[in-house]
């Protein structure tokens, strides 16, 4: 049974992962009821022709909004004007706006942003008088609205001093913004001039695209309140516009076509339509309003069954052991405890998830990038969970006896406090695994109404723990297990294997995490767990005598004291080398390349095949893809063959370009697999795969 502080100390590692960023360069707010808005920047130093992002961040209060470029039947656009002056000097260019919502109030069309908005901008300084700071002076106006308008403006003003790049804070602001904003689309566009706007192309389907909206740039192109006849056939997308007074045939209309797949994931493509005639596929069907609910349903079905799938995640594997020791006790027919422990497992596993799914949405309304699986990007976390397990591999060796009534505390815990926190140790393990189903599930969850993300959460709990509570509520199935007997300490010490295996495995997460100091540091760690159940195997082995004097009891004081310290000293106060970015991790593998947005785009403009792998050391099923399929030798052949460049992303330590890569495709953890044809749309592989899949999925069109 698991010790005492098991439950506290996985709780907390999940919560407290990370320490907390810089200060950014930003300015002075301006505040009002409504908004608050600050200038900010995604460096903190700058350079004569390094461009330098700059952008008015607008955390504007619940209920209110802010406008578009086309701010649609009402309302105003931002202005924003940077200048630079001191060390250097120089002039910002025009606002890089992020894809809007659309908004119906009444009969009322709006496109517009709520919520915490960047507007960013870009600077290149020009060498000035000296080589000193520069200061960027900027005047912004924008217009905040809910029942009513209200106008509001401001002057800001920050000072850099010059030097290499600094990434500040910010940066991950700015990475989400550019996510946000539209890409190129890689259809072909025309548009009637009847208003039939047609996108063109391999992957359009059905199956991808269940909804698209047109949001044009200039007001009055078309009539933004009538509803837009969309259809989707194979290789197709129509929408039929009602004209507007400036529509002119169609002449000169641009905008964004954003396209949302059945999973509710949207991407905002920006469109330059060429003027043709198109001929209408069907009579179209109205679309449902931009920016409603995805069915519920859809998402808690989805998460149950990734859930079920997470049992045969490798993450998983070493839960396995103290599962299979729960069942040797329903094998002895206590029907009435295997019933309680089985739901005091379930309500680990399904508190755990809802606590997980919390902290990654509290962090991400704080501002940080937080996905799936963040809290092993921590070392702290991965070598409290390192030192946890090491424990456990010792109990199954019969090194000591796990007891909660051994540490004085059994009278004042529930019967079954061990079942329910190796539910909790079942979800943390579980949680840089990504199963099918489970990564839409989960970018759904946490882009949903809070009661939805909830009922998600839920689901993928419930689904993990559906098998274990399947076998306690049906005897029969319990008939399918030996008898009780000697094998059970032999497999019992077997399972201590692939747990000390995981210990291996983290220890090398660690050390690509924080270097030698953190290898040390769990060193340290380990010696004082072996010390600390050292002390409670003398303890548990003390006759009654022995206890009557306190010798028992000493014993167990200095457990308590040395395996917390390990666990406070190693989990919670890493060194400050550990967070030290630029030592890197350095995985990227042969014949490969790391990601970079730019890089990717500028690939796809030469018209050249990409296959993007996004891995973290942490993440076993991402180890398991790469041996089993990407790195097998008739892969990297065919790679080689077909001319496509294998882009790794590695998110073992936090990157903000990665998440927001994978933000931008609806997911919020890894593995994450995407194959760029030389022509067409994006393919987005599973999350489990085969040498055959991949060769499929990248085979040139019509082979």
């Amino acid at each position: 049974m698991p010790v005492p502080f098991l439950w506290l100390v996985s709780i907390l590692c999940m919560l407290v992962t990370v320490l907390p960023p810089a200060r950014a360069a930003q300015s002075d707010a301006v505040i009002s009821p409504r908004a608050t808005v600050t200038l900010v920047t995604d460096d903190d130093a700058y350079m004569p022709g390094r461009p330098l992002h700059v952008g008015l961040r607008l955390r504007l209060a619940p209920g209110w909004h802010t406008y578009w470029l086309n701010p649609g039947d009402a309302g105003d656009a931002p202005t924003l004007a940077v200048t630079a002056e001191g060390g250097a000097t120089g002039q910002a260019g025009t606002i890089e706006w992020p894809t809007p919502r659309v908004l119906h109030d009444g009969p009322l069309t709006s496109y517009a942003y709520t919520g915490d908005v960047l507007l960013p901008v870009t600077l290149t300084p020009v060498a000035g008088a000296g080589d000193g700071p520069v200061t960027l002076n900027a005047r912004a106006e924008w217009l905040v609205c809910a029942e009513v308008c209200v106008p509001e403006n401001g002057s800001f003003s920050l000072t850099l001093p010059r030097g290499e790049a600094q990434p500040s804070a910010e940066a991950a602001a700015f990475a989400r913004a550019a996510a946000d904003r539209p890409v190129a689309s890689p259809f072909a566009a025309r548009v009637s001039p009847a208003g039939v706007l047609q996108l063109e192309g391999r992957g359009l389907s059905p199956d991808a695209v269940k909804d698209a909206w047109f949001m044009p740039e200039v007001a009055g192109a078309i009539d933004q309140d009538a509803p837009q006849g969309v259809t989707v056939g194979d290789g197709v997308v129509q929408l039929v516009l009602k004209p507007g007074p400036v529509f002119h045939d169609g002449a000169g209309l641009s905008g964004i076509v954003v396209l949302r797949d059945p999973m509710g994931r949207e991407r905002g493509l920006s469109v330059r339509p060429a003027l043709g005639d198109v001929r209408v596929l069907a009579p179209p069907s109205v679309a449902a309003p931009p920016g409603g609910v995805v069915h519920v349903g859809w998402l808690v079905g989805m998460a149950f069954v990734g859930g079920m799938i997470l049992n045969l995640m490798p993450c998983v594997f070493p839960v396995l052991a103290m599962k299979v020791l729960s069942l040797e006790r329903m094998a002895r027919g206590e029907r009435r405890a295997a019933l309680a422990g089985a739901g005091a497992y379930t309500a680990g596993v399904v508190g755990s998830f809802v606590v997980l799914g919390g902290a990654i949405a509290a962090l991400r309304v704080a501002g940080q990038q937080a996905g799936w699986g963040f809290q092993f990007q921590s070392t702290g976390f991965v070598i409290a969970i390192c030192l946890l397990l090491f424990a456990v591999a010792l109990n199954l060796l019969g090194f000591f006896t796990i007891g909660l009534r051994l540490m004085g505390l059994g009278d004042g815990l529930p019967a079954h406090a061990g079942d329910f926190l190796t539910g909790v140790l079942a979800v943390v393990l579980a949680s840089p695994c990504t199963a099918p189903f489970m990564g839409a599930a989960v970018a759904g969850a946490l882009a949903a109404p809070p009661v939805v993300g909830l009922l998600v959460f839920v689901a993928l709990g419930c689904g993990l723990a559906a098998p274990y509570l399947l076998l306690a509520c049906m005897p029969g199935l319990l008939g399918w297990l030996p008898q009780p007997g000697r094998w059970m300490e032999t497999v019992r010490n077997l399972l201590a294997l692939p747990v000390l295996g995981t210990c291996v495995w983290l220890a090398w997460v660690a050390k690509l995490e924080g270097g030698m100091d953190a290898l040390g540091l769990l060193a340290a760690g380990l010696g004082l767990v072996l010390v600390g159940c050292w002390c409670l195997r003398r303890a548990s082995m003390m006759d009654l005598r022995d206890a009557m004097e306190g010798r028992a009891g000493l014993y167990r004081a200095i457990a308590i004291l040395t395996l917390l310290v390990a666990f406070v000293g190693g989990g919670v106060l890493p060194p400050a080398s550990v967070h030290d970015r630029s030592r890197g991790t350095d995985r990227v593998m042969d014949g490969s390349s790391a990601f970079s947005p730019t890089r990717l785009a500028e690939l796809r403009r030469q018209g050249r095949p990409v296959f993007v792998d996004m891995t973290a050391a942490w993440c076993i099923s991402c180890l398991v893809n790469e041996r089993v399929a990407l790195s097998t030798r008739a892969v990297q052949d065919a790679f080689a063959r077909r001319g496509i460049v294998y882009m790794k992303g590695d998110w073992t330590l936090r990157d903000a370009a990665i998440t927001a890569f994978l933000h931008e495709h609806g997911r919020d953890g890894v593995p994450f697999y995407a194959y760029y044809p030389a022509h067409g749309a994006e393919v987005i592989l599973p999350e489990i795969l085969t040498p055959g899949l991949v060769l499929r999925m990248t085979a040139p069109e019509g082979k």
